[in-house]
């Protein structure tokens, strides 16, 4: 059908597609959730990510172009139900069901160019797709063209087969990654050697051993999957040549990347056990989006013991195919379903819990209580409550450092004093700079005769009252060097980096310059250092929730239920964009695609990643980010020399998260290993 696309009403709906049983069609989709599934308008503008307006003009429109009539077009209603029905009794991911006929078009063709939509909805940059052969394969690869993603690599999922069919393994990976722009990576060697030693020999060499690990790498994987029939492409590619099928693989059903499956989905032994170069089933099952595409009455059996085994968790077939595969289970496709309830969306959070005791006494009392807790690396320093020193400074000859900011950062700014870090620290109150009498007592405190370095985010209290209190210890005789952090990357553009702030990139840059000044360097040298390590910091932040003020126990800024604010400030301050939440993946690649578009690493270069919470954020979320982050590094080909991961510089109790990479070169390097001991870091 071709009809109008109706403009989406907001930019949260951007990132908001439809399941791929409805392909790209909104009209069919809100068609669907209203005439079947029985949801209100307004339950769909939220399940879509549009205007309720949006809504009653797609159902209009639906109706006026025949999508509706009383009931969804039966056609169309058979595809999608048996599509959900697949998708449930297999508990796949997705499914996307194509009509069998209608079309001159062969059905591989329209396969393949299912394939390629489904592929180019869920590719992201720094994926690496392994991708098996056939011509259901080769016509995907045809079918697709993807241009705006970053380091992409595509791998053979088995070794070479006879150059006597058009759609090889290496013909598919080739026209798959042209299609892409990514890098291909072949397997040079035959899929099929002469012997389990020969094979054994052959993977132990460098360049196969090399393009093996790579395959151990693929986070997706397109199948193909073959019947055995003497036309199928398992026997076309030469797989079976001198070997009787009916003597060794008689409970054989299938094959997927030339490994034979029983009905049930488990591997058949037999003569091709351990000669096989290529993806084992086991691997298959490790990878976390497996897309299987195929089609036609005769791969029945081998498609369904493909999803009795659980090698796919995507599946792109035809509607002919689909029904009698689940007639095989004693499923009875296409049959409809009750309205589902739908859930509510969060309540709005106005009121915020809290441990406190009177919100004025909250910055003391929680230095008096880190002091308690930290009495073996911090001191208070006479004359103010307001600056704390390290245990054992200052040392003679040593340059002594001095960093400082608001409260609300916690564990900065005092989690970084200590032996190797800072010697002194200046707090401020809540997200407000300390005034300059306790930046002065700390800056006397940490004074060893060789001058001292004042380390502050760009903000602009914190330049003024820092620079009033150089001015006063000049006066008194003592050296200053002041360095600005400036890494947001959100908060202003890369011609204007000395307007950014200074955010969680501080914690390496603290890093950097408490180890410069503990190999007793001199002041202009350790200043020269942090400036380079700030140089090379690039930081961007993502909220979930909003942190709530202590006072008014209230949130900062309004967020809603199905929104993130990208770009957002340590201060409580929004950000530059609102957009639909997003997923894990979805969210580390957008701070990834930011930070390395900027940050340019070469192939071969080394990071220091830190993945912060802004507060509620727990470990178990830290991690999942950290998966993809460090996927991404992987596929640029940029090893995390440094990988810190947890509370370093937080902004109260927001929900979100900050990424941090230093690019480092081999003498940050060295000063970012080089011991240390404070509340927050320890390096022995």
């Amino acid at each position: 059908m071709s009809a109008r696309k109706p403009q989406r009403a907001s930019n949260s709906s951007a990132n908001v597609r439809p399941p791929l049983r409805f392909g790209d069609d909104l009209l069919l989709w809100a068609a669907w959730l209203y005439y079947e599934e029985g949801l209100t308008q307004g339950e769909i503008a939220d399940h879509m990510g549009v205007s309720r307006p949006s809504v009653n003009a797609y159902l209009a429109d639906a109706r006026v172009r025949g999508i509706v009539n009383i009931e969804i077009d039966p056609e169309r209603f058979r595809a999608l139900s048996i599509a959900r029905d697949l998708q449930e009794h297999f508990g796949l991911d997705d499914c996307f069901v194509i009509p069998s006929t209608g079309s001159d078009s062969p059905l591989v063709n329209r396969l393949g160019a299912a394939a390629a939509q489904v592929l180019s909805r869920i590719t992201r940059s720094g994926d690496t797709i392994a991708v098996t052969w056939g011509r259901t394969m080769l016509a995907m690869a045809q079918h697709l063209e993807i241009r705006s993603l970053q380091d992409l690599r595509v791998i053979q999922a088995t070794g070479g087969t006879t150059a006597k069919i058009a759609w090889t393994p290496e013909a598919c990976a080739t026209r798959l990654a042209d299609a892409i722009g990514a890098r291909c990576i072949p397997l040079s060697a035959p899929a099929i050697v002469s012997s389990p030693e020969m094979r054994d020999l052959l993977v132990r060499e460098a360049v196969l051993s090399e393009q093996m690990e790579v395959l151990a790498e693929a986070n997706r994987i397109v199948l193909g999957i073959s019947s055995l029939r003497p036309e199928s492409t398992i026997h076309t590619s030469g797989f079976f040549d001198g070997i009787a099928m009916h003597e060794h693989y008689h409970d054989a059903v299938g094959s997927i990347a030339g490994r034979l499956i029983s009905a049930t989905g488990q591997p058949v032994d037999g003569p091709l056990a351990g000669r096989v170069i290529g993806i084992g089933l086991d691997q298959i099952l490790a990878i976390r989006s497996r897309i299987g595409v195929a089609g036609g009455m005769d791969k029945v059996q081998a498609i369904l013991a493909a999803l009795r085994g659980g090698y796919v968790n995507v599946m792109v077939t035809d509607f002919d195919t689909a029904r009698a595969i689940l007639t095989s289970e004693g499923v009875e496709g296409g049959r409809r379903r009750a309205a589902e309830t739908s859930t509510a969306a969060l309540p709005e959070r106005t009121q915020i819990k809290k441990f406190l005791n009177r919100p004025k006494d909250a910055v003391d009392e929680s230095i008096a209580g880190a002091l308690l807790a930290h009495e073996k690396c911090l001191a208070p320093i006479a004359g103010t409550t307001r600056a704390l020193r390290a245990i054992d400074g200052p040392r003679d000859g040593k340059v002594g450092l001095v960093i400082g900011g608001g409260s609300g950062h916690e564990p900065g700014f005092l989690g970084y004093v200590g032996r190797g870090l800072a010697d002194a620290v200046a707090i401020g109150n809540v997200f407000a700079s300390p005034p300059p009498d306790p930046i002065l007592a700390a800056t006397l405190a940490a004074n060893g005769g060789a001058g001292v370095l004042h380390i502050f985010g760009n903000f602009s209290g914190d330049l003024m009252n820092f620079e009033m209190a150089a001015e006063m210890a000049k006066a008194r005789g003592v050296p200053v060097k002041t360095v600005v952090t400036t890494d947001d990357v959100a908060s202003a553009p890369v011609d204007a980096r000395a307007a950014r702030r200074g955010v969680a990139g501080n914690v390496f840059v603290f890093k950097i310059a408490g180890a410069a000044c503990d190999r007793m360097l001199p002041l202009e040298t350790c200043a020269a250092l942090a400036q380079r390590a700030n140089e090379r910091c690039y930081t961007m932040g993502v909220a979930l929730e909003p942190g709530a003020s202590l006072d008014t126990r209230r949130p900062s800024f309004v967020l809603g239920p199905d929104d993130m604010e990208i770009g957002v400030g340590v201060h409580g301050e929004p950000g530059i964009a609102r957009v639909h939440v997003a997923s894990a993946d979805e969210t580390a690649d957008l701070i990834a695609d930011r930070l390395l578009d900027e940050m340019r690493p070469a192939e071969g270069d080394e990071v220091a990643l830190l993945v912060n919470s802004l507060g509620s954020t727990p470990h178990m979320e830290l991690y999942i980010l950290n998966r993809r982050l460090r996927e991404r590094l992987k596929a640029r080909r940029v090893k995390a020399h440094v990988t810190l991961i947890g509370h370093y510089y937080t902004s109260l109790d927001m929900a979100g998260v900050s990424v941090t990479m230093m690019h480092l070169d081999p003498e940050l390097k060295t000063l970012l290993d080089h011991p240390c001991s404070s509340p927050a870091i320890t390096i022995a």
